[in-house]
């Protein structure tokens, strides 16, 4: 049986991913796809009130549990649109050990910071400042198979632009040129990956090899720009950023 093919919405909390994610569920039509959002699988969990160390277990045994159903699916050879916020580089590095690199599609999903604060607004279900404190997180690891700006693009837009490169995965993926990168050394990997400042991380970038041609490092989104039509995604499940994604 033939695995299943993995679309990958990577970015920070109002950034539109849910919004691309419905409208490829109705465009693409060679295949059967499933959409798993992580604040799904948050919002499965019991409502009970937990303290801030048995939360943070919580949500982290979710996420490894949301990792391996997206593998899990894959393996049984459904077509996947994946949801997902990688804050934190333990993240990131679990999904390149239990994800095949070669059935990823990984897409970026940029938007300028003014824009996300409005939208976060705007909706009113997420706290005040979850997508700034995401924002210098997500995109860390600095490389993609494609990537989309939705201040710029609609929903149907970003979904069309995906559909098109699918059949043009690059080889090596994206995933592939990470899991070579991270997981020969993954202690350096959460160094390199981590929000505080890293003296070796100039040389890790300057000796990656195969770069993403759809990245740009220097690059920064136009923070001037508005967005063609409001997004959505899942209603906010939780009081804490952490409960988020």
């Amino acid at each position: 049986m033939a695995s299943g093919r993995i679309i990958f919405l990577n970015g920070t909390s109002s950034s539109g991913k849910s919004s691309i994610a419905r409208e490829l569920l109705e465009i693409l039509d060679d295949g059967v796809f499933f959409h798993l959002a992580v604040d799904g699988f948050n919002a499965m969990r019991s409502k009970r009130e937990l303290g801030a160390e048995e939360l943070e277990e919580a949500l982290r045994r979710t996420r490894m549990g949301f990792h391996r159903s997206i593998a899990a699916m894959a393996e049984a050879g459904n077509d996947i649109v994946v949801d997902h916020v990688l804050s934190e580089p333990w993240r990131l590095l679990d999904c390149l050990t239990v994800l095949r690199p070669e059935d990823v599609l990984f897409v970026g999903v940029h938007c300028p910071l003014d824009e996300l604060t409005r939208r976060e607004l705007a909706r009113g279900d997420r706290p005040p400042g979850l997508a700034a404190h995401q924002y210098h997180l997500v995109h860390e690891h600095g490389d993609y198979d494609l990537e989309c700006d939705t201040s710029t693009a609609s929903p149907r837009q970003c979904a069309q632009q995906i559909k098109e490169f699918l059949s043009h995965r690059p080889n090596p993926t994206a995933f592939t040129r990470l899991r070579g990168r991270y997981l020969r050394h993954p202690y350096a990997a959460v160094r390199h990956l981590s929000p505080e400042p890293d003296p070796y991380r100039q040389q890790a970038v300057h000796e990656d090899p195969a770069p993403s041609t759809n990245h740009d490092p220097q690059r920064r989104p136009d923070l001037g720009r508005e967005a063609s039509r409001p997004y959505e995604e899942e209603p906010f499940t939780s009081g804490k950023w952490a409960a988020t994604s």
